[in-house]
């Protein structure tokens, strides 16, 4: 079996972790090895890289700043993580990647898409995701979950226009390219957002399978 490399994308609140777990208990109740990882994180150094972005500090960083701390992070992800793991055939879990820098720095920080696309390009080569599921919610609603979480990360306390932007620019992303991207109705329950996710467990066993 070939190696797949799903990531799940969305704003605050979208419960992107939880159904990440449920995810993968359920391809491991068939067998598939399955690796779980976030970014920005997924190894010691990329981990420390997402304190710097996550701790909000009296010193605002600029724009291109965080992208190139995104992408730093990343390239340390690919090397020690995701790419090992798919060369092994595992089926890979990751909560945000590249998706997200178009949304919150792109859409978020109004970073050009052409300069993310460059910095992609140099730091994954041709790696993408086989397939996305994008935890779609309004943003009042997620900012009210993670609100319920505590204190707020850097990224938290933007206002309502910020995480808007957010939101387009993914749902933008999934309308441009229908074939990698699954919409999933996060504003339901758990138990129906699960639903969801049930029913493209045989899309992605047979995309294992190659």
């Amino acid at each position: 079996m070939s190696g797949l490399f799903i990531t799940l994308e969305g704003p605050e609140g979208a419960g992107k972790s939880t159904n990440r777990e449920y995810l993968a208990e359920r391809l491991r109740a068939q067998g598939i090895t399955v690796v779980l990882t976030r970014e920005p994180g997924g190894t010691p150094l990329a981990e420390r890289i997402r304190e710097l972005l996550l701790a909000p500090s009296d010193e605002q960083m600029a724009a291109d700043t965080e992208l190139l701390l995104v992408f730093a992070a990343r390239a340390q992800h690919l090397a020690q993580v995701i790419r090992p793991a798919l060369a092994s055939g595992s089926v890979v879990l990751c909560d945000r990647f590249t998706d997200a820098t178009y949304a919150y720095q792109g859409g978020g920080r109004g970073l050009s898409q052409e300069r993310i696309a460059q910095l992609e390009q140099f730091v994954q080569a041709d790696l993408r995701p086989d397939l996305t599921l994008v935890f779609d919610l309004p943003v009042e609603v997620g900012l009210a979950r993670a609100a319920e979480r505590g204190r707020l990360d850097r990224f938290e306390q933007e206002g309502l226009d910020f995480f808007n932007a957010v939101r387009h620019a993914y749902l933008n992303r999934a309308a441009a390219q229908p074939e990698r991207y699954r919409i999933v109705d996060a504003a339901q329950s758990l138990t129906a957002v699960q639903e969801q996710i049930a029913q493209l467990l045989p899309q992605i066993v047979e995309l294992h399978r190659g």
